[in-house]
């Protein structure tokens, strides 16, 4: 297998397909349907005494290929791992009609191609375990090599595709992911909660304090939002009578780009009939220490500049009284302009408008910035919280817990408003924020108080997201994200391959990509 002289990707493409005719006219496939693999890479690795002078069938990616002489040395790599390839001139038969390459016709092949191997697995001399090959046919033919690297973070997340095959501590790290999904709606179904099923598309988005994304739906001539959470349509289901529910997937929040939030997010968040928040904080304190158990081995992480250990005994905070230790600040009777001036003192970045809810959130802000935890945020005011139960005893106040760990809320939930009065009012009071300009806040659903005016039981509800992910990993949202919300961009080498065959549209191009 010889590279082509040319260096730059156009010229190794071309090569390539004109191999690829070659392919054809010896009547080979060039990307058949189906392989016969046997075996995955990674099993004859981990249990080599069973497989020792057995034959097999492997497949995989090329990603070495080396030629001695009559003997060449390769290594084929697949999702579960990297195994060397030794052909002998002698060994190795023929087959075009069976697609079986013979030795001369290897020059076909090319570093990035799909191959799959009938061979017997032994060592060589130096004790790798290897596969002695007897037939080699191709599966796929690639007509670009992969690069070494990417050149920076933009091309990482564009080419996720390339990103997986180039680095191993992401490929892993995305494995991790899919178990830390895993290993929770697993803890959800031991506990005995049944995952379910919500709209998407919204005729009223609620749940949450986000500005959602709005869409048009054709049929219906009505304007409909993305979701950005689960949790009015979940408690109806409690009300219908199911008492443990779930909803994993995705949301949506049309706001700004950061390090620790993406437009489009996974959550998974759960409702439970008879549970107030108490319990709900006992249940989420051991969901963590199951994550981080089987998913890592460990409790004690670093991130983002915090250590923090969730075996621990998780700390209570208290919402009203915090602000008030740190700030002076009472925020039930201190007026507006004061609080806005220590908002403006501390440099917090708001906007000139922002009401007073806002301005007092953020003032806690600044509070959690020096919180490793872990810890649970308690008893947030109740216009703060306008979907949580306020204490029995003192209606201010909610039934609210947030996780607290590493300077962020990475959690919420509380005992949920079953008492429909109480709940329109709540909305009539967020509704009216809405009107003034705040699109952060919720709209009126006045079939969800319909709903409450039927009954539903005493209920506790908790949502968290893949920011958890991020953090424990201690990524950013979009390294922790296999495919970010990007603007279009499309390569000079790919306009360049596709000219006269594609209208690409005018927007900004990319430079070329990293040299292979």
């Amino acid at each position: 297998m010889q590279e082509p002289k040319r260096s730059d990707l156009v010229g190794q493409r071309k090569v390539r397909l004109e191999k690829l005719d070659q392919l054809k006219k010896l009547g080979v496939n060039p990307y058949p349907a189906k392989s016969f693999r046997k075996e995955k890479i990674g099993n004859i690795l981990e249990k080599y005494e069973e497989f020792e002078e057995k034959e097999t069938v492997l497949a995989g990616r090329i990603v070495a290929w080396r030629e001695h002489g009559k003997l060449l040395f390769g290594n084929i790599k697949d999702e579960s791992g990297t195994i060397q390839v030794m052909i002998r001139e002698a060994s190795l038969e023929e087959d075009l009609e069976k697609g079986y390459l013979g030795w001369d016709k290897l020059n076909l092949l090319d570093l990035a191609d799909f191959i799959e191997l009938y061979g017997t697995i032994g060592k060589t001399r130096t004790g790798e375990i290897t596969i002695m090959v007897k037939h080699i046919r191709l599966l796929t033919k690639a007509l670009r090599p992969i690069p070494r690297k990417l050149k920076n973070k933009d091309q990482i997340f564009r080419r996720r595709y390339l990103d997986l095959v180039i680095n191993e501590k992401n490929f892993e790290m995305f494995k991790r992911k899919a178990k830390f999904w895993e290993v929770q709606r697993q803890f959800l179904k031991d506990q005995g909660f049944m995952e379910v099923e919500v709209p998407v598309l919204e005729t009223v988005t609620g749940g949450a304090d986000a500005k959602p994304f709005v869409t048009h739906h054709n049929a219906l001539d009505q304007d409909f939002f993305l979701r950005i959470s689960t949790e009015l349509y979940q408690k109806r289901l409690i009300g219908a009578g199911y008492e443990k529910v779930y909803v994993f997937g995705p949301n949506f929040r049309n706001e700004g780009i950061s390090d620790e939030h993406l437009q489009e997010y996974y959550d998974i968040e759960w409702y439970w009939a008879y549970a107030d928040f108490r319990d709900n904080m006992k249940l989420v304190r051991d969901l963590f220490l199951h994550i981080v158990k089987e998913v890592y081995g460990k409790t004690k992480f670093t991130t983002r500049g915090y250590t923090f250990d969730l075996v621990d005994e998780w700390e209570e905070i208290d919402y009203t009284s915090v602000i008030k230790e740190k700030f002076d600040i009472d925020i039930f009777n201190d007026d507006t302009e004061k609080i806005r001036k220590v908002v403006e003192d501390n440099h917090i970045d708001i906007e000139p408008d922002a009401n007073r809810t806002r301005l007092i959130d953020n003032l806690w802000k600044i509070i959690r910035t020096k919180i490793a935890g872990p810890a649970f945020l308690i008893n947030q005011p109740t216009f703060i919280s306008p979907l949580a139960k306020s204490h029995s005893d003192n209606s201010d106040l909610t039934e609210r817990f947030q996780v607290i760990i590493a300077g962020s809320e990475l959690g919420n939930g509380y005992s949920e408003i079953n008492n429909p009065q109480d709940q329109l009012d709540r909305f009539l009071e967020q509704q009216s924020m809405r009107d003034e300009g705040d699109d952060e806040a919720h709209m009126l659903d006045i079939d969800f108080v319909e709903m409450l005016e039927y009954g539903m039981p005493p209920t506790s509800g908790y949502g968290q997201s893949e920011r958890i992910f991020w953090f424990l990993e201690d990524v950013t949202a979009k390294e922790g994200t296999l495919f970010p919300q990007m603007r279009i961009e499309v390569d000079n080498t790919t306009r360049k391959v596709y000219k006269g065959k594609v209208d690409f549209p005018e927007v900004k191009q990319e430079e070329e990509e990293s040299k292979v």
